[in-house]
């Protein structure tokens, strides 16, 4: 099953998901807002240059994302210390 990595700042309520390998350092050329009516919040999706989803920034992510991705994700607020 392939795995993806996911950090989390619960100080300022972000997560972000990504979808490439950990040790590569990929950057995002594109980036395309969700519309915040439509998800109810502000989702941000990220594109490498060949147009491959790189991954995902979700804003309020205590109320977007299941409590079991945010409990295991990388910490980057002092809390994940």
């Amino acid at each position: 099953m392939a795995e993806v990595s996911v950090t989390y700042d619960k100080s300022v309520g972000a997560a972000y998901v990504y979808f490439t390998e950990p040790e590569l350092f990929v950057r995002s050329v594109h980036t395309y807002p969700c519309d915040p009516v439509a998800v109810d919040g502000m989702i941000n999706l990220d594109f490498d240059e060949d147009g491959r989803l790189i991954g995902i920034e979700i804003l309020a992510a205590s109320s977007k994302m299941p409590e079991y991705l945010l409990k295991s994700a990388e910490r980057l607020d002092a809390e994940g210390d």
